[in-house]
């Protein structure tokens, strides 16, 4: 293949370009803000889980805690309807005094217990409220973090997009220059050979490989037509020479 040496000199500006564009998506990717939203994002759902257990252990002591006043106001209702017939002296059994005066008297037991049961439920229920509130502030602070770092990434992601869209404006005018055989051969290279496709020969070396050209090479090089297209016989990119090439 054939090609105006400034044609392949664009050909170098076309890949330093298709580096640049590898470069910002390969930042866009690992941006410091997706390890911190991770982390985040795992410590907010954790958060959110116990506040959910919280708020149901708060929830499920209401209920108790009804259930148990509910009780208690049932006992003291039929204590006060045994203590109103024992003292409105309709019962003059002695008997049915004792066994009302009995009752009454387990009922003031009864309604002790559950007292005690009332104020047990009422501090565990207590104790859930204030760990839902500390879970909601706790789960609010993370929530603040998570927005903030969202907003970081955002605004990262916008000025990466910016310069990768004017960077491919570029690339698009400048690859639009160059034969299309030319540019066919280096987008397919490009693709095989991890992204780049054309590298400059500077002081014998391919700068693809690294690898310098033994004086075999060297000397095909140096052979070839400066319109000729020289392939790295390592690497097999496009190699381009310059004025810097050592030859």
């Amino acid at each position: 293949m054939n090609a105006a040496p400034a044609d392949q000199i664009r050909l170098l500006d076309v890949q330093a370009l298709d580096v640049r564009l590898s470069q910002i998506a390969h930042k866009r990717k690992s941006l410091p803000e997706h390890a911190e939203l991770d982390s985040l994002s795992k410590d907010l759902t954790q958060l959110r889980d116990l506040l959910v257990a919280a708020q149901t252990e708060e929830s499920d002591c209401a209920r108790e805690q009804t259930k148990a006043e509910q009780d208690v106001d049932q006992v003291r209702q039929r204590s006060a309807r045994d203590q109103q017939r024992l003292d409105s002296g309709a019962i003059t059994s002695p008997k049915d005094l004792e066994n009302l005066q009995r009752e009454i008297a387990s009922l003031a037991k009864r309604q002790g217990d559950l007292e005690d049961v009332v104020l047990e439920v009422m501090e565990r229920r207590e104790s859930a409220q204030e760990r839902v509130a500390e879970l909601t502030e706790r789960v609010s602070s993370v929530q603040a973090k998570v927005d903030d770092a969202t907003a970081r990434r955002d605004a990262a992601y916008e000025e990466l997009d910016r310069e990768s869209a004017s960077v491919g404006k570029e690339r698009e005018v400048l690859s639009g220059s160059v034969p299309a055989d030319l540019m066919k051969l280096y987008e397919k290279l490009r693709e095989q050979q991890g992204g780049v496709g054309a590298a400059r020969l500077y002081q014998r070396r391919c700068e693809g490989c690294h690898i310098e050209l033994n004086i075999t090479e060297l000397n095909e090089v140096r052979a070839a037509a400066p319109d000729t297209v020289v392939r790295c016989e390592n690497c097999r990119r496009i190699l381009v020479r310059t004025s810097e090439s050592g030859l």
